[in-house]
């Protein structure tokens, strides 16, 4: 049903030993579902070309199912969003060797990421929208990475139909930093994303090898499965014979991004047709992970019993490059005393 013409707030809307969980919601009737616990987003009810309101992610009823059964469904990633291979850097000339994860990998900040840790949250004022803080302290140490971290996300949602999210941190000793979100996106609320058009501002990705780290290389997409520099349906190349591909069972790489790194520009449009819902994916970082849900295989049940298959979702997940600690030739991660961390990351509805 339409839920426009609401007064926007922010409510409390439970709270247990998991955190709390707010609801945010502008004068349309857009609405977040936020839990404390990982900064997930629960839920995300959008407008469709009707003025109807679905609910455009995937996730769980309850917060305790994202404990042990979501493959980051909604959550904020960190300290490291994406691969660190073999699970260990040098900085400084000091090896920090992490938690492996993924195979011999780090993955997503290792296996108590940020993902998985309690943020203090709290409504806080602002001119854009509703818009609630969370804080999290990782002391030195915590899954290998040096440094105490303090890190704050703040969650607006926007008057012009904007999910937004601006990340700062501070550290009192040399680290590496890179936070992004982790949504999976359904703009149909329904069904799989293969008709979902896709069109990433980027003329190069970065590939990798078998067990998905970079090798080193920006390549052009030109002639190959992972042009979308204009707008191709998601499914139009995707089981192609293609090595890139093989590795990771579709889509599951970063592209480079055409913008100047720290400016604000725009990342990825996706577009639905049955729904008639846009979402313009609006980033600072340099370079954006496109993953097209291969690993979903039918075994987790997620909101309203749907079984989640093969592709029942995407993510666009604005970021720095995987394992640039150990890519010297990727734009840097490092974090000093002194400085402050900025990101921040827009996804933007319309129809």
């Amino acid at each position: 049903m339409s839920q426009g013409n609401k007064k926007a707030s922010v409510l409390l809307v439970s709270k247990g030993d998991l955190g709390e969980i707010y609801s945010l919601r502008n004068g349309s009737g857009m609405e977040a579902r936020i839990a404390s616990f990982g900064g997930t987003v629960m839920s995300l009810h959008v407008a469709d070309a009707r003025g109807i309101f679905d609910d455009v992610v995937l996730g769980h009823d309850k917060i305790e199912d994202y404990v042990d059964k979501s493959p980051y469904f909604g959550c904020l990633i960190g300290r490291y969003g994406n691969r660190i291979a073999k699970a260990r850097f040098t900085l400084d000339g000091k090896e920090y060797p992490l938690t492996a994860n993924n195979g011999t990998n780090s993955l997503h900040g290792g296996p108590k990421g940020f993902d998985k840790v309690v943020w203090a949250a709290k409504p806080v004022p602002s001119d854009l929208g509703p818009a609630l803080e969370l804080r999290y302290f990782s002391p030195d140490g915590e899954e290998g990475f040096p440094g105490n971290l303090t890190v704050t996300a703040r969650y607006t949602v926007t008057e012009d139909n904007g999910l937004r999210i601006d990340f700062t941190a501070t550290t009192d000793k040399r680290t590496i930093v890179n936070l992004t979100h982790h949504s999976y996106f359904n703009l149909a609320g329904k069904g799989d994303i293969l008709d979902h058009q896709v069109l990433l501002n980027a003329k190069r990705f970065t590939p990798v090898n078998a067990s998905q780290i970079p090798i080193g290389e920006l390549r052009p997409v030109a002639g190959t499965p992972f042009d979308f520099t204009l707008s191709t349906p998601v499914g139009a190349r995707i089981d192609d014979d293609d090595e890139q591909l093989r590795f990771g069972g579709g889509y599951d790489h970063n592209w480079v991004l055409d913008k100047p790194v720290g400016e604000l520009g725009l990342a990825a449009r996706v577009c639905e047709a049955s729904s008639g819902r846009t979402m313009d994916v609006l980033t600072t970082e340099p370079g954006a992970q496109f993953y097209s849900g291969n690993f979903l295989d039918g075994t987790i049940t997620g909101k309203g019993g749907w079984k989640y298959t093969k592709r029942s979702a995407l993510c666009i997940e604005p970021q720095h490059y995987p394992d640039t600690p150990n890519q010297p030739g990727f734009p840097p991660v490092t974090l000093s005393p002194g400085e402050t961390y900025r990101n921040t990351i827009i996804y933007k509805f319309s129809t």
